[in-house]
């Protein structure tokens, strides 16, 4: 892409990405007003449960919470995600099609990518930002970082296995975009609809990412 899209810009800045299991769309308020409570107004919500859908819708009707789609396997997801509010896709793997159709939409896609071959086909279909999943089980930080010397201008979320304990490791890589994770939205708190207890871990995310990495610019 020839200018950074916004849903990206805003990515990079809040350095952040809760991923949400969300069972119920009717758990979306108590869990949107944690988030923003918290300073860390975005969400990856997963297809991975039937109430995705319109989870994100609910969401994306906030109006104040950067809401992308998180598992999407299929360019019929993509256009479910799109169709509901989705200002980002994220892909476990990389699929032409699911890049393509999202490209179509004019929404950002992020694909999964752990090797150099996988991070080469993300660069054919003109990308430059690549999900690192699962991270902690494909070298975690380390692998990461050997990965990244040789791809020089492109950046990575990495996702899977990543907590408080270690956020560090991986926000200290200048390639590093954003880090994905459920720990500040565990899906039992979610359930719970503790909004005390999501504002109290999105704060302390935030804190941990502020020590590691400053928030630079504005969000989109």
């Amino acid at each position: 892409m020839s200018t950074r899209h916004a849903a990206l810009v805003a990515l990079e800045h809040y350095r952040l990405v809760p991923v949400v299991v969300l069972d119920d769309a009717s758990d979306v308020p108590a869990l949107g007003a944690g988030l923003v409570a918290g300073g860390l107004p975005v969400a990856e919500v997963t297809f991975r449960t039937a109430a995705a859908r319109d989870a994100i819708a609910a969401l994306a009707d906030r109006g104040d919470v950067l809401v992308g789609a998180g598992t999407v396997l299929t360019p019929a997801q993509v256009d479910a995600a799109v169709a509901a509010g989705a200002r980002f896709v994220v892909s476990p793997g990389t699929s032409r099609a699911v890049v393509e159709r999202c490209l179509e939409h004019g929404v950002p896609a992020i694909p999964g990518a752990v090797t150099a071959t996988e991070v080469m086909a993300t660069l054919e279909l003109g990308l430059d930002l690549v999900k690192f999943f699962p991270a902690a089980t494909s070298g975690g930080a380390p692998a990461l970082a050997t990965l990244a010397t040789v791809f020089a201008g492109v950046h990575f979320v990495p996702t899977g296995g990543i907590a408080a304990g270690n956020l560090a490791d991986y926000l200290t890589l200048p390639a590093v975009a954003a880090v994905g994770g459920s720990w500040m939205v565990p899906r039992d708190r979610v359930r719970a609809r503790d909004t005390a207890a999501i504002e109290r871990l999105a704060r302390a995310a935030v804190a941990a990412a502020d020590a590691v990495r400053p928030r630079a610019g504005q969000p989109a």
